[in-house]
C-alpha cells in the first residue's frame, strides 16, 4: 500500500520537533539555584550516622557543587554532541567557570588542606580525585568527562567518610591560616583574570605592566609598552557566563570556609572580611533579566553587563587580598 506524506506533515512534525527542542534548551539553560550548606551538611551527617568534624563542610560542599554540574536539569551538557545542548553555549560557560573552581579547591585539599607539612604523605583518595577533574571538559568518548567527574566524587566520599572516623588516621583536614591562604591566592588569580576579561568587553587601551616596572626584569618575547584590549562581540556572553559559574562555586567554597576556619578567622579578626566576600559574590548571582548580555559602551544608553560583573568580582577580588593580608599577620 502507497502511503502519501503531505510537504505540509512533514514541515509541522519539523517544526514541532524544532519548538520541543527550543523549549528544552530553555529550560536546560536555567542556572543552578544555591544549596544551604549547614543544611546538607546537617543531612550528609546524619545519614552517615556522624558529627561532622573540621573539613566535613568543606569536602561535602565540594561533592555537591560538583555534583551539580552532573545532576542539574540537562545534566553535564559540555561535552553534548546532540541537539539542543550542541547549540547551547551559555551553561557550558557556566560548567567551565564553576569547573575551574572546583579543580583549585581539589589541589589545594590534596596538597594544603589535607596535608600537615611540605614532606607529609599526600591522602590517597585525593591523590586520585584531583586528576580525574582534570579531564578535557568535552571529552565525551572513552573516558569520558561525566565518568571521571563520578570517579572524582566517590573518591571524595571515601575521604570524607575516613575524615570523620575518630579512629582513621588516613585522612585528617589542616584548617590553619597557612593552608587557607594558598587557597586564597588561588581564588584570586583566578577572579583577577575573569575581572580583566569581562572588563574588556569595552575596548580601551592598556599600559603593559606585565614586568611591574622591574629595570632588570626580562619576558620570553617583547611585548609593545602599551595594547588595545577588547573581548568579541562574540564570546562576550561567554565570558559572562563562565564568570557566573566560576563565582556561584566560589560563593558556596567561601560559606565553606566560614564554617571550617571559624577558630582560625575569628582569631585573626577576618571573619567580617569573609561575610563581606560572601555578599559581594552573592549580588553577581542576582537574576539576568535580560534574554541576551548586553555590551553597552561605557556610560551610554544600554546596560553593559559585563562590567556589572566585573565591578562585583573585583571588590570581591580586593577583599580576598586584604583578607590574606589580615591572615599573614602574626
Amino acid at each position: 500500500m502507497k502511503v502519501n506524506i503531505s510537504t505540509k506533515a512533514v514541515v509541522s512534525a519539523f517544526l514541532a520537533l524544532f519548538f520541543v527542542l527550543y523549549l528544552l534548551g530553555v529550560y536546560w539553560s536555567f542556572e543552578p539555584e544555591q544549596f544551604d550548606i549547614r543544611t546538607e551538611v546537617t543531612k550528609a551527617a546524619t545519614a552517615e550516622g556522624v558529627s561532622p568534624v573540621v573539613g566535613y563542610t568543606t569536602t561535602t560542599t565540594l561533592i555537591l557543587v560538583t555534583e551539580t554540574l552532573l545532576n542539574k536539569p540537562g545534566g553535564y551538557l559540555s561535552n553534548d554532541a546532540l541537539p539542543p545542548s550542541v547549540f547551547l553555549d551559555n551553561i557550558p560557560a557556566w560548567e567551565f567557570g564553576a569547573l575551574e573552581m572546583i579543580r583549585d579547591m581539589a589541589l589545594v585539599m590534596r596538597q594544603e588542606f589535607s596535608r600537615s607539612q611540605s614532606q607529609s604523605a599526600e591522602n590517597k583518595n585525593l591523590k586520585v580525585a584531583q586528576p580525574q577533574l582534570n579531564i578535557d571538559h568535552t571529552s565525551w568518548a572513552i573516558p569520558s568527562a561525566e565518568g571521571e567527574y563520578q570517579k572524582a566524587i566517590n573518591e571524595l566520599y571515601a575521604y570524607r567518610t575516613a575524615l570523620s572516623q575518630v579512629n582513621n588516621q588516613s585522612a585528617q583536614f589542616y584548617a590553619r591560616s597557612d593552608n587557607l591562604r594558598g587557597w586564597i591566592q588561588e581564588a584570586t588569580k583566578r577572579l583577577g583574570s575573569y575581572s580583566q576579561r569581562l572588563s574588556a568587553s569595552v575596548g580601551r587601551a592598556q599600559i603593559n605592566v606585565d614586568l611591574a616596572g622591574d629595570s632588570v626584569a626580562k619576558q620570553s618575547t617583547l611585548g609593545s609598552s602599551s595594547m588595545q584590549l577588547k573581548t568579541s562581540w562574540w564570546d562576550i556572553d561567554n565570558e559572562f557566563y563562565e564568570a557566573r559559574g566560576a563565582t556561584w562555586a566560589l560563593l558556596h567554597f567561601l560559606k565553606a570556609i566560614e564554617i571550617d576556619f571559624k577558630d582560625v578567622l575569628e582569631q585573626k579578626n577576618a571573619k567580617v572580611s569573609v561575610q563581606q566576600i560572601i555578599r559581594e559574590l552573592e549580588a553577581s548571582q542576582e537574576a539576568m533579566w535580560s534574554p541576551m548580555v548586553l555590551n553597552g559602551d561605557g556610560f551610554g544608553m544600554l546596560a553593559n553587563h559585563s562590567l556589572v560583573m566585573a565591578n562585583y568580582i573585583s571588590r570581591a577580588n580586593a577583599a580576598l587580598i586584604d583578607l590574606n593580608d589580615l591572615l599573614s599577620q602574626g
